[in-house]
């Protein structure tokens, strides 16, 4: 198992509306986290800042993640949440969330 942790800003204008589609995520968008080998994906909000969690089991993370972003019903849920949120300064040109970087794990 593989920890990832990324970070994005939320714009605070849209908090409201991030909130609201998060406290439904649709089913399809959960099948296809599944079906990637992602568990324990958990989003955190402090001071306008999203911060991800997620645990990957399976074997080819590119090849999964690059299944997820192909999904029609993830890329329709991408178009209502990727204009709430706002990549960080120090994100590369192009880059949405961010990694950060672990610099501590309890095992």
């Amino acid at each position: 198992m593989r920890r990832f942790a990324t970070v994005i800003r939320l714009r605070p204008e849209k908090e409201s509306e991030y909130r609201s589609l998060h406290a439904d995520v649709w089913p399809g968008v959960q099948a296809a986290l599944k079906q990637a080998h992602i568990a324990n994906y958990s989003i955190f909000l402090r001071d306008g800042l999203l911060f991800s969690y997620l645990e990957y089991t399976g074997a080819d993370y590119a090849a999964d993640t690059a299944a997820i972003a192909a999904d029609p019903v993830t890329r329709r849920w991408w178009e209502l949440t990727d204009p709430c949120q706002q990549p960080l300064d120090s994100a590369a040109p192009g880059e949405w969330w961010v990694p950060a970087e672990e610099v501590f794990h309890l095992d």
